[in-house]
């Protein structure tokens, strides 16, 4: 112990942060060199549901808790709290409390992660970049503008929504956005998403919903990336996708002859796709894709429709083989990397649809095919 009390208090702060903060801030009972060390840690961590241990279902441990953070967190002594998270599920909190926190924290330009019910006024967050909401029930359905309207130069926003979002529909106006992430779980309302976010470079739809309500997204000329995993009708997301440059995409089709999207929708700019199949009727689809993306350089897929084959049944395959004589332009012009990974070759169609490849590829320059 004397060995270690001998480093530096900068060194020992430094080890201290690899610590839970609990744990950090138990330390302080070591000696009186210890007693305020914890108190310059740069990231701070507060989990009712983890760090109550005696009492667990007690008002007055809970209490206790609580208090301890409304005393020490004004006085916290680092200049800059790097993150704050601050999770509640054993009590609740009264909004003074949230606010007397969070203005501590947005005054040490803070980033932080809240779980509480947060009050429908809470201040203004000038300095917030980067924020996350999980599992969020909100107090009525203007909740989420307002916070949002808080956060005048956000430029990070995941919501991932579950059965308990009380939310009919969603509205993410924020100009500063660059990256919107949304997670849609079954249980969730289907009501319309509107999308105001004209500065966004990056977009992902995980939209799960039995029930999938249509996109309403204003103008995002400097949209570069989509990641999207849908159940089905990608046009509602394609319309608003025509100047991308990558492409994730995963959509489950019910409909044997269903194309995947409308006509006239083209991908000038693509440059990277990769589509993950596991459905025999994403062959459509990627059958449009290639043929209106001119200036793909790089597909790369994932196959594991093998595993599916109880769940596709029947269904027209697209006949790669009779194709030959409208190859893909980009197969003619710009593709230069193809890779496939768990590539089943028990279909002919896949077959056909290699040798279409590596028959008119002319610009190929790397090939990978992962067999499994």
């Amino acid at each position: 112990m004397a060995e270690i009390s001998g480093l530096p208090d900068d060194l020992l702060v430094k080890i201290l942060a690899f610590l839970p903060t609990k744990v950090a801030i138990s330390t302080s009972v070591l000696s009186k060199q210890w007693r305020f060390l914890w108190m310059w840690l740069p990231k701070l961590k507060y989990d009712d549901y983890d760090d109550i241990t005696d009492g667990f279902n007690s008002v007055s441990a809970f209490q206790t808790y609580r208090d301890f953070i409304a005393k020490n967190l004004p006085l916290h002594r680092a200049p800059i709290i790097e993150s704050l998270s601050l999770g509640f599920r054993c009590g609740t909190l009264q909004p003074e409390d949230l606010k007397s926190w969070v203005e501590v924290a947005v005054s040490r330009s803070v980033r932080f992660n809240i779980r509480v019910d947060v009050p429908p006024t809470v201040c203004l967050l000038p300095s917030l970049r980067t924020l996350e909401l999980k599992r969020v029930r909100y107090l009525n359905e203007d909740s989420l503008r307002m916070l949002l309207s808080f956060c005048p130069v956000l430029e990070y926003l995941s919501i991932e929504r579950h059965d308990n979002d009380n939310l009919r529909g969603l509205v993410v106006d924020v100009p500063s956005l660059r990256r919107l992430s949304l997670t849609s779980y079954t249980g969730c309302s289907s009501d319309d998403y509107v999308i105001v976010t004209p500065s966004l470079k990056y977009f992902k739809a995980f939209d799960y919903r039995s029930e999938i309500s249509s996109y309403k997204i204003e103008k995002i000329p400097e949209l570069e990336e989509a990641d999207i995993s849908i159940e089905r009708n990608p046009e509602k997301l394609f319309v608003y996708f025509k100047s991308i440059k990558c492409l994730s995409l995963q959509v489950d089709f019910n409909s044997k002859e269903e194309p995947g999207y409308d006509s006239g929708i083209v991908f000038n700019h693509l440059e990277e796709l990769t589509p993950y199949i596991h459905d025999a009727n994403w062959s459509k689809l990627l059958f449009r894709l290639l043929n209106d993306s001119p200036k793909l350089r790089v597909l790369e897929i994932s196959n594991s429709k093998s595993f599916y084959k109880e769940k596709i049944g029947e269904y027209l395959p697209v006949s790669w083989s009779k194709n030959q004589g409208s190859v893909p332009k980009c197969f003619l012009n710009s593709l230069e990397t193809f890779r496939v990974k768990w590539y089943y070759s028990e279909e002919q169609e896949d077959r056909d649809f290699l040798s279409l490849i590596f028959k008119h590829a002319r610009c190929l320059k790397s090939t990978s095919i992962l067999h499994r």
